[in-house]
């Protein structure tokens, strides 16, 4: 990418980060995105569709720079309580940006984001769980469940928080090779 379009993209998503830390996403307008970032409409423009846009597109980078952290997505199915710590190892590599970007009426966005995510990694190795609607659940369950719990307990001791939901996660395994 060339150097000044890397730039200016850097600027953009530094102006939005800061409006955003200060507002909910639906008051930041175009043109005072644009005059923090030193730039003109058009130039926006001609990088994103409009704020929702840039938004989303943020949100994605922060999803993908998760989810790619995770070295083994298999783990949630074989090995659970590892697979737990690394992934909120990964939300806290980025917990200043998700609180931000995902605060407000984004917040439970960033958690169906993170199951859509990682389960298309797990169908990549496992195809036929993609249309199995126990292991579907479950996956939900570990994936969803885990992160509201961390949301909602994140303020204590973080290796109490990643023990005790590595432990939960532990404890369905046996639920996998069940049918119902």
């Amino acid at each position: 990418m060339d150097l000044r379009i890397e730039k200016t993209e850097r600027g953009i998503k530094n102006a939005f980060i800061e409006l955003r830390s200060r507002k909910p996403l639906e008051k930041i307008t175009v043109r005072e995105l644009c005059e923090l970032a030193c730039i003109n409409k058009s130039t926006f423009y001609s990088h994103y569709k409009d704020i929702y846009d840039l938004s989303d597109s943020m949100e994605a980078e922060v999803v993908m720079s998760i989810t790619n952290s995770i070295s083994h997505p298999e783990y949630i199915m074989e090995n659970p309580a590892e697979f737990t710590k690394e992934l909120f190892m990964a939300y806290l590599s980025q917990n200043s940006l998700t609180m931000i970007l995902f605060s407000g009426k984004q917040r439970n966005h960033f958690a169906d984001r993170i199951e859509t995510s990682i389960k298309e990694m797990i169908f990549e190795k496992y195809p036929e769980y993609r249309d199995d609607a126990v292991k579907n659940i479950i996956l939900s369950c570990c994936i969803q469940g885990g992160y509201h719990a961390y949301q909602r307990n994140r303020e204590g001791d973080i290796h109490t928080l990643i023990s005790v939901i590595s432990d939960i996660t532990e404890m369905l395994q046996p639920m996998y090779s069940n049918q119902y």
